[in-house]
């Protein structure tokens, strides 16, 4: 399916309100497929608000609801948009009403914006720092950043994306993964905006990237908390639980010597 989302994208942006204060937004764009729905609960956590995005054309969808739903159950302030307005097929007032009614706030209080053109976007995010809490954490306790996505780069090795909840996380230093007890160097730590951006480290709220060059993707497992080794926390984050696979497909190469290549590019 075109255009679906089946990794977690990370943006930090700069960000001036109608009122002259500056803002420093963190955005995660989740999957929206069932088979991410952990990796969806890991971002929510990662999170002090979310922005429910509905399409004006096909309405809310099945797994609309079961995101909707974490994001409940997670406590988060929820700003419902409605996109796309701009298609002619668009129904903005039926799907504003069914969405007031699932959130039980008042059709008005749906936000009508159109990503293609910009219409309604500067209403959107003054809604967002209007609504949405500041992040709060201790910069003086030990570091405890939560892993919420994870890439391979055939460069660079496994890139892990993080929210620090504590502490700071500097280049340079020991980290510790804390569901396995695997040590790594960081080699570079950085936010993306839009393109990664390497700086000193991480502190409270931030969300940003980290390299180790390790090449091994299961090292950095989502929900996993990264703390670091010299000054350790003693108690992870809460919610990790190991991956449990969500489809199964059994691939084979025409060419049965292809087989490492395909299994290593699968791992990857």
């Amino acid at each position: 399916e075109r255009g679906i989302t089946i990794k977690s994208q990370a943006v930090r942006l700069p960000f001036r309100s109608a009122a002259g204060m500056e803002y420093v937004l963190n955005m995660i764009d989740t999957p929206g497929h069932v088979d991410f729905t952990y990796e969806v609960s890991r971002s929510l956590a990662a999170c002090e608000g979310a922005v429910l995005l509905v399409d004006a054309a096909q309405g809310i969808e099945a797994q609309t609801l079961a995101n909707l739903y974490l994001a409940l159950e997670t406590d988060l302030a929820i700003i419902p948009v409605l996109n796309k307005i701009d298609l002619p097929a668009a129904q903005p007032e039926k799907y504003a009403a069914e969405l007031a009614h699932l959130i039980g706030c008042s059709p008005d209080d749906v936000l009508l914006v159109s990503a293609k053109t910009g219409l309604g976007v500067p209403a959107l995010l003054e809604e967002i720092v209007e609504r949405i809490p500041a992040p709060v954490g201790d910069p003086a306790a030990p570091a405890r950043a939560m892993i919420f996505d994870s890439v391979y780069d055939t460069y660079r090795g496994v890139v892990t994306y993080v929210r620090v909840v504590d502490g700071h996380i500097s280049s340079r230093e020991r980290i510790s993964m804390m569901s396995t007890g695997a040590v790594h160097e960081l080699l570079e730590v950085g936010v993306i905006s839009p393109e990664p951006i390497p700086g000193s480290g991480l502190g409270v709220g931030e969300v940003g990237y980290l390299i180790t060059g390790v090449k091994d993707v299961r090292q950095s497992r989502v929900g996993d908390t990264v703390t670091s080794e010299r000054r350790g926390a003693t108690t992870p984050l809460g919610g990790y639980e190991d991956p449990k696979p969500m489809v199964f497909s059994g691939l084979y190469p025409i060419d049965g010597s292809d087989y490492p290549e395909l299994r290593d590019a699968l791992d990857k």
